[in-house]
């Protein structure tokens, strides 16, 4: 028995063991292979390529690749802004890059996003090179991009939507009720919607008003745009979206001058080959990560500029915020920008915010961060679709704040809720008995409605904190805090608006800000440091899989309910007061 006691312990020494020794053996060649995957090999195209953007997926400001899928799957991310902006600019001045394939897919972004990338198009086009759009279908956004190429081709069968802005608010206030839910609202800022979905059943007359507001103005910027681009009248737009020519033959669309031919696939990229110059029996194009790759002449520079990207969700890490969205704006960001605070080849910041805000408490942390920063570097804020309630809370402490006409900000207001259950919990026979030391130790049960005199106290807090606000709002903007409020009050403004209004310093994208944070730090000979965020890379590597990996599970059992039970987990996860955009922006 000994003897056999003696094997089996050696035999499972042994497998632990090699195990070990197996996982030492696989990090290492993570290691290695993660890296090779971030020192790509440099591009050198041959003459007369053409550089092809396919229009698809979701399109964020700054995305890393994920190492895995990468590995083992070889499916790259789409690329972010960041890249396409970048891709464009080096194939602008490549001598081999001949013109540029726009393809219309299904890609979603805001409009802000859609403007920066209109702006990097027709600054390609003074090159002279030739830009190029073909699609089987056009959606409104895609469709505003493509209008600055010189010819724009549609599929014979496809389809070309333009038809105008649209927003849906879904109210939960019925379904509360049935389940015997009744939502307690705390909340300063008549334009303040964001509670309105859990305590009425349309919208109040002041939200349906900055709606209407924010959409008319983003529609007249798209129009014109389109209009300008097309050398045609605004009113030929509005006619194609008013007359619903949408769903009529393609045969309307070039009618109305939208779009230049009605072609096949393969009938445009013999057309694209054939003004490029090449001779191939196929279209030679190259995509965006291989022209990120084009070896340019860098010197390296002393000077620094850093760009910092918080796009998201503002809120403190936690179990549920997983399910919320992959970017979230956390404590990581404070250390992140600290981090470049203490950097001496760091002579500025740029912070990109594209966020709806959130946490109010986590948001005057980082408020409080680029203050200091401030005091020994200039900060300059970037804005992108959306920089609203927390998003312009944590802007306010900048030198200069730039933003797209299109990019929705404002919303300077803040809220709390806290749900009533007594009436579900009533239908599902459940009783509750506390016991207390102090007259306050329960405040916030949802076991029983708030007492007035909680009431008091909590509509209080929520008065203070947006006093709070509008003092930093005051403060940063160099407007006296009765300014600010006329303009606060919980509305949101797009960039064009802001500007007017003095919450806004100048209209353009991250170049603009990036050449404002040069002047402010007096340097002219500078490169450009882009910050991701992750300040530990196997960490945030291995954290991400775990998150992608519970999320997948939830969407598969949810099903097409995830988005709700996505809308549960981020009130469950929103803990403290929030200053947040009243609803979710839908991309143009």
């Amino acid at each position: 028995m000994k003897q056999f006691f003696k094997m089996m312990f050696a035999s499972t020494l042994g497998v632990f063991v090699a195990a070990g020794i197996f996982m030492l053996l696989f990090f290492f060649i993570l290691v290695s292979m993660m890296g090779s995957i971030g020192s790509s090999p440099a591009y050198i195209p041959k003459a007369n390529t053409v550089y092809k953007i396919k229009l698809d997926g979701s399109l964020t400001d700054n995305t890393t690749n994920d190492p895995l899928a990468l590995l083992f799957f070889n499916i790259e991310t789409p690329p972010s802004l960041k890249e396409l902006l970048e891709a464009i600019r080096i194939a602008k001045e490549n001598e081999h890059i001949a013109g540029i394939y726009l393809e219309a897919g299904s890609m979603t972004t805001g409009s802000a996003n859609w403007e920066a990338l209109r702006r990097a198009l027709i600054d390609f086009k003074e090159s002279g090179k030739f830009i190029v759009a073909y699609g089987d279908y056009y959606s409104q956004g895609n469709y505003y991009l493509c209008s600055v190429a010189d010819k724009i081709f549609l599929n014979p069968q496809g389809m070309l939507e333009i038809a105008g802005m649209a927003s849906q608010t879904i109210f939960y206030k019925g379904i509360l009720e049935k389940a015997g839910v009744h939502m307690e609202v705390f909340r300063v800022g008549t334009y303040k919607g964001y509670v309105e979905a859990y305590i009425q059943d349309k919208l109040s007359d002041a939200n349906r008003e900055q709606i209407q507001s924010y959409m008319g103005t983003i529609w007249k910027n798209v129009t014109q745009g389109i209009a300008e681009s097309r050398k045609i009248s605004v009113n030929d737009v509005t006619h194609f979206a008013e007359s619903g020519l949408a769903l009529s033959a393609p045969e309307k669309a070039v009618e109305c001058g939208l779009i230049n031919e009605l072609k096949y696939k393969d009938e445009v990229e013999k057309y694209i080959q054939e003004i490029a110059g090449q001779t191939d029996r196929k279209l030679r194009t190259a995509s965006t990560d291989k022209i990120v790759h084009i070896k340019t002449s860098k010197k390296v520079k002393t000077d620094q500029i850093a760009v910092v990207y918080a796009e998201g969700e503002i809120m403190q890490e936690s179990a549920e915020s997983i399910y919320i969205n992959e970017n979230i704006i956390s404590e990581k960001l404070i250390t992140e920008l600290n981090k470049q605070k203490r950097d001496e080849k760091v002579k500025a910041i740029v912070l990109r915010v594209n966020s709806p805000g959130g946490s109010a408490f986590l948001s005057e942390q980082i408020w409080h961060e680029i203050i200091e920063i401030k005091k020994e570097k200039p900060v300059v804020i970037s804005m992108g679709s959306t920089a609203a309630s927390g998003g312009y809370y944590i802007s306010s402490a900048a030198d200069k704040i730039v933003a797209e006409a299109n990019t929705i900000t404002g919303s300077i207001g803040i809220f709390g809720m806290f749900p009533n259950t007594t009436g579900l919990f009533q239908k599902l026979g459940i009783t509750t008995e506390v016991v207390k030391t102090n007259k306050y130790a329960d405040i916030g049960d949802m076991s029983r409605p708030l007492r007035d005199d909680e009431k008091q106290l909590i509509q209080a807090h929520v008065e203070r904190g947006y006093d709070l606000f509008l003092r930093r709002c005051a403060e940063g903007r160099g407007m006296s805090k009765e300014a600010i409020n006329e303009v606060a009050q919980g509305r949101v403004w797009t960039g064009e608006q802001a500007k007017e209004l003095g919450l806004v310093d100048e209209l353009g994208g991250i170049d603009k800000a990036i050449s404002i944070a040069a002047e402010l730090a007096n340097i002219s000979d500078y490169s450009i440091n882009h910050i991701s965020g992750s300040s530990d890379l196997f960490q945030d590597f291995f954290e991400k899989q775990l998150e992608e990996i519970k999320t997948t599970v939830v969407k598969s059992a949810l099903g097409n309910e995830f988005e709700y039970w996505k809308t549960i987990k981020l009130i469950q996860a929103s803990s403290g007061i929030q200053a947040r955009l009243p609803y979710d922006m839908q991309p143009l």
